[in-house]
């Protein structure tokens, strides 16, 4: 098992995998780690469907415009996000800790999102997806399982393949699988390049 940083240094887009099966509890535990991404309120909006059938793999595949690391890999994580449902379940996120305070946080939660327009619920949301996406390429690459992220894909046929509601939000499509690549090297910016201090 790779470390944080080491989990960092090592992970590069994969597209081509062997023919190996990932083993459920292998994909179970990736999801676990990821699901222990930060999320204001603890609201955790994100969701996962888990594709694995070959059928399946080639109609998302055709979703995403034919990239071929969507049917080659053993699995592909489709993250979608759904503020609709996470804040009509307010009660399965609020921390127990909160004790008899848990309703005032509740209705705190509640009045915030009172004035946000379904399109800014939606962005809100957005970006729990991406957090919650970035600790799952990182729990992957731990277990020692090769990923490609895709922003490439046509959402609608995605949200109709899955019977996905029309405000859920797709942040990517994340193939997994045993690497029969390696990949590029990094070819990032120093940290001066990308950091301002003040």
């Amino acid at each position: 098992m790779l470390t944080v940083t080491q989990a960092a240094e090592a992970r590069k887009s994969i597209r081509k995998y062997t023919d190996a099966v990932i083993p459920e509890a292998d994909l179970r535990e990736i999801i676990r780690v990821a699901s222990l991404a930060p999320s204001p309120w603890n609201i955790q909006p994100w969701r996962v469907i888990v594709v694995q059938d070959a059928e399946t793999k080639l109609k998302l595949q055709e979703a995403a415009f034919g990239q071929p690391q969507v049917g080659g890999g053993s699995a592909v994580f489709v993250i979608y996000t759904d503020m609709t449902e996470a804040l009509a379940n307010l009660d399965e996120v609020i921390h127990p800790g909160f004790g008899e305070g848990a309703a005032g946080v509740k209705d705190q939660i509640l009045g915030h999102f009172s004035s946000y327009t379904e399109e800014a619920k939606v962005q809100w949301g957005r970006a729990q997806g991406y957090t919650f996406m970035g600790y799952l390429l990182l729990a992957a690459q731990a277990h020692g399982y090769g990923t490609s992220p895709m922003l490439g894909f046509n959402p609608q046929a995605v949200r109709e393949l899955f019977g996905l509601p029309e405000h859920a939000f797709l942040p990517a499509l994340v193939s997994i699988g045993v690497p029969a690549e390696e990949g590029f090297p990094h070819h990032r910016h120093s940290v001066d390049a990308l950091t301002r201090w003040v």
